[in-house]
C-alpha cells in the first residue's frame, strides 16, 4: 500500500519536506538567535549606562569606534572648551529642555562634544552657564554620533544660530573648525545647576520594534516547518484512504499514465 512514496511525485513531494523543514527551523533559530543578540546588546548598554560616576574611565582615543561594548563607558579626555552650542527638544525625566553642549579641543587636535548638562525650557543661551576656563579634564559617558532618522532627534533646518539639532560629526564639520571625533560625551556628575544627562543605548540594540519582529519572524519561521509537516501528512493520508477505497471496490482503479485507449 505505501509503494505509491516511491513514486517519482511522492520522490519530489519527500525531497521538499526533507529540505523544506530544516530550512524553516533553520531561519528560525537564525531569527531567534538575532533576537538574543538584541536583548543581551540591551542588557549590556544598560549596563554600561548605570556604570557609577566613580568608576575608572579609559582615555576616549581607547574607546573608539564606538560600538554595544563601548558605549555607556566612562571615557576621559584632557584639553580646553571651545564654542558653546544648545540642543534644543530634548527630554529628560518627562520634561522638555535642552542640552548645553560645549566643544572639548583635546590634546590631540581633535574636538569631542560634550553634553555637559540638561536645563528645563526652551532654549536659551543666556540660561546656558559658561564652560571653565582654561586647561581642564572631562570625564563622561561615550555615546555614538546621532542620526537624523532616531526619535527625537531633529534636522538642522530652521534652528537658530548657536543651536544643533543633531549631535555627530557630520552635523558639527560646517560649525566647528578642524578635525572632529566621531562620538561624543555626556557628563554623569552635575555641575553649575545642569542635570546630567543619562547615556543612552547605542541604536537598534534595545528592545525596539525591530527586536520584537525579530521574535516574530520566528514564529512564523516554526509555524511554516510545522504546515510543511502538516500538508505532507494530509497528502500522504489521503492517497493512502484512496488506496484502500479502491482495493475496497468503492472507487474505480485508475488506468497506469501513458495506457493507451483501447480501440
Amino acid at each position: 500500500m505505501h509503494r505509491f512514496l516511491l513514486t517519482p511525485r511522492w520522490w519530489g513531494i519527500n525531497v521538499f519536506v526533507a529540505l523544506g523543514v530544516p530550512f524553516c527551523l533553520f531561519m528560525g533559530s537564525w531569527q531567534l538567535g538575532r533576537f538574543e543578540d538584541r536583548v543581551d546588546s540591551h542588557r549590556e548598554a544598560t549596563a554600561n549606562a548605570e556604570r557609577p560616576a566613580d568608576r575608572t574611565a579609559a582615555p576616549l582615543d581607547s574607546l573608539l569606534p564606538v560600538d554595544k561594548n563601548t558605549s555607556g563607558r566612562l571615557a576621559s579626555a584632557s584639553g580646553e572648551y571651545g564654542e558653546q552650542l544648545l540642543v534644543p527638544e530634548r527630554t529628560l525625566d518627562g520634561k522638555a529642555g535642552f542640552y548645553v553642549l560645549t566643544m572639548l579641543k583635546t590634546d590631540s587636535g581633535k574636538a569631542v562634544p560634550v553634553v555637559r548638562g540638561w536645563l528645563p525650557g526652551a532654549a536659551d543661551a543666556a540660561r546656558a552657564p559658561a564652560a571653565p576656563t582654561g586647561r581642564v579634564e572631562v570625564t563622561g559617558a561615550l555615546q555614538a554620533s546621532e542620526n537624523a532618522g532616531t526619535k527625537g532627534v531633529h534636522a538642522e533646518g530652521g534652528l537658530p544660530a548657536g543651536q544643533l539639532g543633531v549631535i555627530a560629526a557630520a552635523s558639527l564639520v560646517n560649525i566647528v573648525p578642524g578635525e572632529l571625533y566621531d562620538a561624543w560625551l555626556t557628563v554623569q556628575t552635575a555641575a553649575d545647576g545642569l542635570t546630567p544627562v543619562p547615556a543612552q543605548a547605542p541604536a537598534n540594540t534595545g528592545l525596539d520594534l525591530k527586536a520584537f519582529q525579530n521574535l516574530g519572524y520566528t514564529g512564523e519561521w516554526f509555524v511554516f516547518a510545522a504546515f510543511v509537516l502538516f500538508m505532507w501528512f494530509r497528502l500522504y493520508r489521503r492517497e493512502v484512504e484512496t488506496l484502500r477505497d479502491t482495493e475496497a471496490g468503492l472507487l474505480p482503479e485508475t488506468e497506469p499514465a501513458g495506457t493507451a485507449a483501447k480501440a
